[in-house]
């Protein structure tokens, strides 16, 4: 599987059998590049103008953004609810963790999580292959939280998203908070992730993954 990283919160995720899944959708005032491929399936963690965004191409596509349970013929998914902030949703509304399966991995992704989950979610979140986790602070965690989150769930590889960048401009904490508190930091000269690279096992700790920000 390959996961592919275009700014912010969104990452396409192409299956070994060519399936392509879209994971929280930007607008085109970020200042990413969001010319999007035709996906087979669309999630939305929650319905911001930086996480909810549908080109052309994929107006027909399949679209997922609510909790619960999804079975399709190439993927399993479970949705779980969760807030925006620490007010159980009160500043910034709710938002969706999905955890995507497949027969080789499991691919975690915590949209724009902003609160310590609680212990019910914390142990669906245990033994995670890959975790998809905001970093930047001030709309979600900060570095720090999701270092702590990290310690609490143990996945084995990790990837930082949601961050300030020289690409966006938006109101973020960069990425050192997160990386000081990491044991092992693994740069990655690129935006794209191959999972056929990745050394999975249940004694791996957990190591964080770097990649590049995307440019245009």
């Amino acid at each position: 599987m390959q996961i592919i990283w275009y700014g912010h919160s969104c990452f396409l995720m192409k299956t070994s059998i060519g399936k392509r899944i879209l994971i929280d959708p930007f607008s085109n005032n970020l200042g990413y590049d969001n010319n999007f491929p035709k996906s087979d399936l669309i999630t939305i963690s929650h319905n911001h103008f930086d996480s909810s965004y549908i080109n052309d191409i994929n107006n027909t596509t399949k679209i997922i953004n609510e909790s619960g349970n999804f079975n399709l013929s190439f993927l399993n998914i479970e949705g779980f609810d969760s807030f925006h902030d620490k007010c159980n949703g009160l500043k910034r509304g709710s938002n969706i963790i999905y955890i995507f399966k497949d027969d080789k991995l499991s691919i975690c992704h915590l949209g724009h999580l902003g609160h310590i989950p609680c212990s019910l979610i914390l142990e669906k979140l245990k033994n995670i292959d890959i975790l998809l986790i905001p970093i930047g602070g001030h709309f979600t965690l900060n570095g720090f939280e999701s270092a702590k989150l990290c310690n609490l769930i143990s996945p084995k590889y990790i990837v930082p998203m949601h961050y300030k960048t020289n690409t966006t401009t938006l109101y973020l904490d960069d990425p050192k908070n997160f990386i000081i508190s990491m044991k092992s930091v693994k740069k990655i000269n690129s935006n794209i992730l191959d999972t056929s690279d990745l050394y999975i096992n249940s004694n791996l700790k957990s190591e964080c993954i770097l990649l590049t920000p995307p440019y245009k």
